[in-house]
């Protein structure tokens, strides 16, 4: 088996292990702050909570996915203490999703994570450098049509 060289592969390729690096940090870092349990994909679900509780069936339309998908993934949260479901106030059949005191907690902690992330990032290769890739993969996502989603909260991991 050869060695394989990161420098000598391709923009998608490069980004993709960039990415994995970057997010195997941050959970690392979670995983100390007593998030071992969370994963790098809980932020999909949580993307949708953040700013206000949603019903299932909402839920499952904003993430593209049936309603018995979306809610064996809130079950799944809720197991682990990220969300919960509460009545709905304006209707009583209904039941909301949102993030528990621990969903918050570990969203302030990715988001703390990510800054200091980037500014060890910044601190080894320079500022200049790394606002250059920051705006590099910016201008990828748009020239490709990938930042629409992401523009109102509704990232999707690849097909």
């Amino acid at each position: 088996m050869t060695d394989f060289d990161p420098a000598d592969a391709d923009l998608s390729l490069l980004s993709l292990f960039a990415g994995w690096g970057l997010a195997d940090e941050l959970q690392r870092r979670l995983a100390a702050d007593g998030f071992d349990d969370s994963r790098f994909a809980d932020g999909v679900v949580f993307q949708h909570v953040i700013e206000r509780p949603h019903a299932i069936g909402v839920l499952a339309e904003r993430l593209g996915v049936t309603q018995q998908a979306a809610s064996k993934s809130v079950t799944d949260l809720e197991r682990r203490g990220y969300l919960l479901r509460r009545p709905d106030p304006g209707d009583a059949r209904a039941r909301l999703v949102d993030l528990t005191d621990r969903g918050r907690g570990v969203v302030t902690a990715a988001r703390r994570h990510r800054a200091a992330i980037e500014g060890e990032v910044i601190a080894a290769l320079g500022a200049e450098r790394v606002e250059a890739a920051r705006l590099l993969l910016a201008d990828v996502l748009t020239h490709l049509g990938a930042d629409a989603p992401l523009r109102i909260r509704r990232a999707k991991p690849p097909r």
